[in-house]
């Protein structure tokens, strides 16, 4: 790629950022079903037709923005977990962290269940979904393996096993929290614990 060519890269990936961030506020609160390219621009101060430029259709434009939430997620994790000392921080910071995202990104994390129970039905976006769920099995693989070094030990089970566990508390605890009980995020917080101990012999 040329030197002229780079600018131009770096401000149309900066532009899709912008309107991924602009987009997500709408497909948070409607899902995928109910949100359309027109729905977003109107709620955004981006036009229709800039949307169609920078994304083929919605189902593009959802995919980018949930790898970019993902993305973040992930370095935020990554980063956490490589500070901690010991066995017992790295607990409680998994789990203290997981019950903070359940309540502060909601709409976020009910975003991404939408666009996973998609894909059983559209093949447009199973590449994506894949491709985030292996991002997302391979940061727990990296937290476990983190845990099991600290205590002394080994990984119990392999990274699919372990995401797939702590994928689905989650998950069963964002429908208890969307249904308003109270004590979800900080049973969540717990039961992370629980299951951690017992993802490592």
């Amino acid at each position: 790629m040329s030197r002229s060519a780079e600018p131009k890269a770096d401000k149309a990936g900066e532009r899709r950022a912008q309107l991924a961030a602009s987009a997500l506020r709408t497909l948070a609160q409607l899902g995928y079903a109910r949100t359309s390219l027109r729905e977003i621009a109107q709620n955004s101060e981006f036009s229709h037709g800039v949307l169609h430029y920078y994304f083929r259709d919605k189902v593009e434009l959802i995919s980018y923005c949930v790898r970019l939430y993902k993305e973040e997620l992930i370095a935020h994790y990554d980063q956490s977990m490589a500070t901690t000392q010991n066995a017992a921080e790295l607990r409680a910071e998994l789990g203290e962290s997981m019950a903070a995202t359940l309540c502060a990104d909601t709409a976020m994390h009910r975003l991404w269940f939408d666009l996973r129970n998609q894909s059983l039905f559209e093949e447009s976006f199973r590449a994506d979904v894949r491709a985030i769920d292996a991002s997302l099995e391979r940061m727990i693989g990296r937290i476990v393996a983190r845990y099991a070094e600290l205590t002394g030990s080994t990984p119990a089970v392999p990274a699919r096993v372990a995401y797939a566990l702590l994928h689905g508390l989650f998950h069963q605890a964002l429908l208890r929290h969307l249904a308003g009980d109270e004590t979800a995020a900080a049973e969540l917080g717990e039961d992370v614990g629980h299951v951690l101990d017992r993802l490592v012999h």
